[in-house]
């Protein structure tokens, strides 16, 4: 397998997995939590709607969060979730509509989230053309964890959601392998969970490299090779991914790109979007 030959990633081609924010009842601007902060201007405890919420379910300034203070509002994917759960698993009735049942849907959502986040990831690994013999394995599981995303509300509360990261994780992990492998000799360094924070990595040599979980805060990754690289879970907040090559780069997310800085010299896998901050 070539650096290219990765498609297009799930959070761009495959809607189900995709935040539709129009079919969705704002859960994010709800359930979730907020805590004042340097990605949020305000302090919002868990079931009360965002003051920046409307009545009709959208953003009263989502055309400028960033300079109103809620950077972490721009960096936040629900990974189709919100829709699944509004009109799926509550069959369209808002929490405003039915208050009854708001507590139990806010409940909902962040389970769903994570099971959507597992359906993402093992939808993109079974993109990887390297990691055909786990392909059967992760089919099955994706089509595991969608039959328990389409049960009722007690069910999905009762799922052991823990034990299903564990047994993606793993697949997952062999994917990685088997992809990286196709790097070149020598390349790959395991960094797996490092701590990197500020580090000056700038046109380092990362072709193939473990990342996942690194701490890549405020690193300098300026035209460094990230091809071939697993980013899974690295966080890469106001990271430089300036002229850097991420073609080819495994797990890597839309949330993640959000987070980092970058400019039109980036390298992007197929599928992933510039983000509209980042410097020309």
């Amino acid at each position: 397998m070539t650096d290219a030959q990765h498609d297009a990633a799930p959070g761009t081609d495959t809607p189900a997995l995709r935040a539709d924010c129009g079919d969705c009842f704002a859960l994010c601007c709800v359930a979730l939590p907020f805590s004042a902060s340097a990605d949020f201007a305000v302090d919002k405890p868990a079931g009360r709607p965002c003051g920046n919420l409307r009545d009709d379910f959208r953003c009263g300034i989502h055309s400028r969060l960033r300079g109103s203070g809620f950077s972490g509002c721009t960096v936040y994917d629900c990974f189709g979730a919100g829709q699944k759960v509004s009109q799926v698993t509550f069959g369209g009735r808002s929490w405003q509509q039915a208050p009854d049942s708001a507590r139990q849907m806010f409940d909902v959502f962040p389970v769903m989230r994570q099971l959507h986040e597992l359906l993402w990831y093992l939808t993109d690994a079974l993109r990887l053309t390297a990691a055909r013999p786990v392909h059967s394995a992760a089919r099955a599981l994706r089509d595991e964890i969608e039959a328990v995303t389409l049960r009722d509300a007690q069910v999905l509360l009762a799922t052991d959601v823990a034990a299903l990261r564990g047994r993606t994780g793993e697949l997952l992990l062999r994917a990685s392998a088997l992809t990286r492998a196709e790097a070149k000799p020598g390349r790959g360094r395991n960094r797996r969970g490092a701590d990197l924070l500020g580090a000056r990595l700038a046109r380092a040599d990362l072709h193939g490299a473990d990342l996942r979980g690194a701490c890549l805060i405020a690193a300098d990754l300026s035209g460094a090779d990230l091809r071939l690289a697993d980013l899974l879970g690295a966080d890469l907040r106001d990271t430089d991914l300036s002229g850097a090559d991420l073609t080819g780069s495994i797990f890597l997310t839309q949330p993640q790109l959000q987070q980092a800085r970058g400019d039109a010299t980036t390298r992007l896998p197929s599928g992933l979007h510039r983000p509209a901050h980042w410097t020309a």
